[in-house]
């Protein structure tokens, strides 16, 4: 089987300055895209900034033979992102992929979290994804083609002390599910990555473990959806230590009585929590089928 190339694309990779986002950049660019890296240069936490990181990452491009040209803005407002999508526009004229990899923690119980931790992340993770989403749908419309790989992560399962970012990254995942519909009669396909890997946003989250995730082993899941070959949309893939799998949303086919009561609950949670005869639901039109079916 031949190699999966991406010579005449273009690419866009947003937090690309370091880590993951730095490995989708330097592989999409080592099989001949064209790419965009982006990175705001800041802290983990989101403070500061600096143009180091991407052209540093544009350098290594460079120097390895590729091409590619940095990028400083923020994703986190509507503007910042038009000038991400607008760079790769000047310089080589489209977008045909599209990785939203950009993040920060601001970690916290609840209870002690200031507002502007909560807004902060969820400005950075599920605003800035819609944002720079939004400036490259146009493009990607007219051309009857795109690729989107947006990052979402287990702790949408819930996690404690992350309740911004649990929430922002289950927001990422319904509105790639979303788009993936609004986009697939312009064959622009959207996937989301939820990654487990060392870098500087969770190597203390992971302890011991971390030495065995590195970031190589989840870029090829991008490697992947922003082929044009990729043959599906909407779909999550949780990847972490070579190991890739599929995430869903499943409805059990439940309890069901015509006049059901809080009771009725209460006595037949069993059935109700069973996912032994569970569907995968796409849309709520696949939940309502189910629902019809019982």
């Amino acid at each position: 089987m031949s190699d999966l190339r991406y010579d005449g694309k273009v690419a866009i990779v947003t937090g690309a300055g370091n880590g993951l986002g730095k490995c989708h950049a330097l592989f999409l660019a080592s099989r001949g895209a064209k790419v965009v890296v982006n990175d705001l240069g800041g802290a983990v936490d989101g403070t500061g900034s600096s143009d180091s990181a991407a052209q540093q990452v544009v350098d290594e491009i460079k120097a390895a033979g590729g091409e590619a040209v940095a990028n400083f803005n923020s994703v986190s407002d509507r503007d910042s992102a038009r000038a991400i999508i607008k760079t790769a526009m000047d310089n080589y004229g489209r977008v045909d992929i599209l990785v939203n990899n950009a993040g920060i923690l601001r970690d916290k119980s609840f209870k002690k979290m200031t507002d502007d931790e909560y807004q902060l992340v969820i400005d950075v993770h599920l605003m800035g994804t819609v944002w720079v989403c939004k400036a490259a749908w146009d493009i990607m419309n007219e051309q009857e083609y795109g690729r989107i790989i947006n990052t979402t992560s287990a702790a949408s399962f819930g996690n404690f002390g992350q309740t911004n970012y649990s929430g922002a990254k289950a927001g990422i995942t319904g509105f790639s599910k979303s788009l993936a519909q609004e986009g697939a009669r312009k064959n622009i396909k959207v996937n989301v990555l939820a990654p487990m890997a060392r870098t500087r946003m969770t190597e203390e989250l992971l302890g011991p473990m971390a030495k065995d995730l590195h970031p190589e082993l989840v870029t090829p899941v991008v490697a992947y959806c922003a082929h044009e070959d990729c043959s599906v949309t909407g779909e999550v893939f949780s990847a972490g230590g070579g190991r890739i799998a599929r995430i869903f949303w499943g409805v059990t086919p439940g309890f069901r009585k015509g006049d059901i009561s809080g009771e009725d609950i209460r006595d037949n949670l069993e059935a109700i929590m069973d996912t032994s005869d569970m569907v995968v639901a796409s849309s709520p039109t696949d939940e309502m089928a189910f629902l019809m079916s019982k």
